[in-house]
Parts: structure tokens; sequence; C-alpha cells
């Protein structure tokens, strides 16, 4: 369960638990893979959305982003960051800030950054990218925008309560692209009521029409606490039969495979060599340090979430650094355990030296080995080159077998 409480912690207390002390006296941080940045702000809030996003709040921006580049400044100094690390900007929607604000803000953690990025990733919504917003983009290291398109249909883009129209996506896709931006990647939504297979087949011919380098192709869910959840459990919404779902998912697959996609994640395609660096420093349980409310970090064990409430991350503050929730140091056991979660969810799988540790420690091991062995002969888990990895049923039960595993 989470709890949105502080609980008396900072960020502050992050760093001193992911520090250590040499014999001369130097303090030394452990090394960070990635920064993920959350900008909240949208101009308007789906109801199937569960991340922290502010609609109406459009006054709040500018100060916004004084206190996001005070906290990156109170504590990148103090990391120490791999050679080209990542960075992924979020929300919410980075782009509805205004230009000038969103300049501040890519030229400020440029500036701030030690060393430069590898991959840059900037999240958008489409009808938020004008000529101007994309020159700011370029205008920055940024090197890969994702893009949320969704659907390409104006009758499910409803649904979603998205309100972009179909045309807006190719038009931000030119702008992005005559900037200087070659990465482009979509993101979709399958399982939308009202949606049929043919419907996701027109929805990826009109992506694969804008030549995307990857795409994240995602199961819609009803998160608790939605109004979509709401409106589900109220009899108003009518979900997606699970068998139509899964000729969904399966044509996906397959239409992707023949474009020349490779499927490397759960939800996740791309052109050889364009994988989200980002993301996969995530599923391979990287370090990672976040900067805005409700972002969530993980370095070397420890996890936390800086608290989601936007007046208290501006005024809570303790030496520059905002109060967090959820802070726990992971015991090994735990460690293993999320090591196969999030691994499990990449199509090479995991290694069989890292599922054989797994399955040898004292809470849980035998567990684990008991339902790997019942996985596999189920046909849902299978060995990859010495990886253990979901098999194309397993793929479909891929929530089932990783929560049997925990």
């Amino acid at each position: 369960m989470r709890h949105d409480r502080p609980s008396g912690s900072t960020a502050a207390e992050v760093l001193a638990r992911v520090q250590s002390t040499d014999a001369d006296g130097t303090t030394a941080s452990a090394c960070v893979d990635a920064l993920y940045v959350h900008v909240p702000f949208c101009m308007h809030r789906c109801h199937y959305c569960d991340f922290f996003t502010l609609a109406g709040k459009d006054d709040a921006r500018s100060a916004y982003v004084d206190a996001l580049l005070a906290e990156a400044s109170a504590t990148i100094k103090a990391m120490h960051f791999a050679a080209s690390p990542t960075v992924f900007i979020g929300g919410g929607t980075p782009t509805y800030l205004e230009p000038a604000d969103l300049d501040r803000l890519l030229g400020g953690l440029a500036e701030a950054l030690p060393v430069a990025p590898g991959e840059w990733t900037v999240e958008a919504n489409p009808e938020t990218v004008t000529a101007q917003v994309a020159a700011v983009l370029a205008g920055h290291p940024v090197s890969r925008v994702s893009l949320g398109m969704q659907s390409a249909q104006p009758h499910l883009l409803k649904a979603l309560e998205r309100q972009h129209d179909p045309a807006a996506v190719p038009r931000a896709v030119d702008h992005i692209r005559s900037a200087g931006i070659d990465d482009v990647s979509l993101d979709l939504i399958f399982g939308i009521p009202g949606q049929q297979v043919p419907d996701v087949h027109a929805d990826l011919a009109a992506a694969l029409a804008m030549d995307p380098v990857h795409l994240s192709v995602y199961g819609l869910i009803y998160e608790p606490g939605t109004p979509l959840r709401r409106r589900r459990d109220r009899g108003k919404v009518t979900p997606v039969d699970e068998d139509a779902e899964v000729d969904m998912f399966t044509s996906v697959q397959q239409l992707l495979a023949g474009a020349g996609f490779e499927h490397y994640e759960i939800s996740n395609w791309a052109k050889p060599g364009h994988r989200c660096r980002h993301n996969e420093i995530y599923w391979t349980n990287g370090n990672w340090w976040p900067l805005g409310p409700s972002a969530a970090g993980h370095v070397s064990g420890t996890r936390w979430r800086t608290i989601p409430r936007l007046k208290a991350w501006m005024d809570q503050r303790t030496d520059g650094l905002p109060p967090v929730v959820d802070l726990e140091s992971l015991d090994a056991d735990a460690v293993m355990g999320e090591v196969l979660m999030l691994g499990l969810r990449r199509l090479g799988g995991v290694p069989n030296d890292t599922i054989a540790a797994a399955c040898s420690t004292p809470k849980r091991g035998k567990h684990r080995a008991t339902a790997i062995s019942t996985h596999t002969a189920a046909g849902l888990l299978h060995d990859v080159d010495g990886h253990l990895a979901l098999t194309r049923s397993g793929l479909l039960l891929a929530d089932h077998v990783i929560s049997d595993l925990l």
C-alpha cells in the first residue's frame, strides 16, 4: 500500500543512504545511470490516467520550473553519474510548459549535468507540439521525443477523453523532424471500449506511415481511483472482451514483426538500434534519480517517491530538497524479487545464474523455484540462450506469472 504522507524523510536522507565515506574522508555516492524529471501539468486530465497530473494550474508552471531547477542543483552536484546517462522528462505533458519555461528547464538541466546524456527523451502530446516547441527541444541535447498518439480514430480518442485531432499527430512529427530530431516514438493503446481488431490494424497502419523508430503499445488498464474505473464499476463503460484483447495483442505482435520492429519488452517495439535505453535501466534494476513531485527513484536497493503533492513539494524543503514517501531499503530477497519482476518483462528474459540466485534466497527462494517449474511445464516460461523468458503464451499471462514468482 502506498502512503502519501511524508514520514519526516527528505531526498537529503536518501542521498545520505546511498553515499559512502572512503578511508581518507572522501564522500562518494553510488553511480546513477539515469535521471527522471516529472512535469505534471496537462491541458486536460484523461479519465484513464493515474499519474500525478495537474489540469487548470497553468499559472504555477513558471514557478514550478524554478523549483525543479533548484531541486536539480541541490541533488545533481552530490551524485556520481555513469558515462552517457539517460534523461527522461515525463508527465503530465512537459511540452505544455510555455516555450520559454521549457527552454529554461532543458538548459538548466543540461548545465547541471556533469556529463553529456547519451539519450534524452521528452514526452509530448500532439496538440502541444508547435514548430516553436520543436525548435526549443532541438536547441538542447534532446535526442528523442515520445508522442502520445493513443489512436488515429476520433471515436476511440473520445472514448479515452483525449482532446487532440488525429491529424495533430503527423503534424507534430513533421515539426519534430523538421527541427532536427529524428527519433520519434509513438504510444498507442488497445482494448479501448468499442474498439475491434480492425481498429487496431488501422491505428498501427497510421502509426507506421509516420515511420517511427519506436512504438509503445499498451493494453488499457482500469486503474483504481481513476474516473474510468469508477465508470466501469457503475456499468457506464463496457470493457473489451478478454478474447478480443488477446487477438488485438497478437495482431500487434504480427504486424510489427512484419514491419521490421523488434519486440523487446511486453509493450515495446523498436527498430534495430532504437530501444529506449532509459526504460531498459528500469527493467534491469539500474540506478536512477527522480526530480519533481511523485517521481520514483531507485539507487542500490533503496527505493522512494518524492511527495506527490505540489504545495508540499514546493514549500516543505530541507537543505533545498523535498519530502519523500515510501522510503525503503530492500533486503536481498526483495531485490531478487524485483529483478525477476522487471527482467521478465523483457523478451530476452533473466540470466540463468540470476534465476539460480533468486531461487536460493531464504525467504522465497523455494517458492520461486517451484513456481518456475510449474510455469515452465505449462509452457509459459522457457530457456532462451541461457535466460529464463516468457513464451508467446506467457506474454499473454505475464501479470499472473510474475505475481506468482513474487
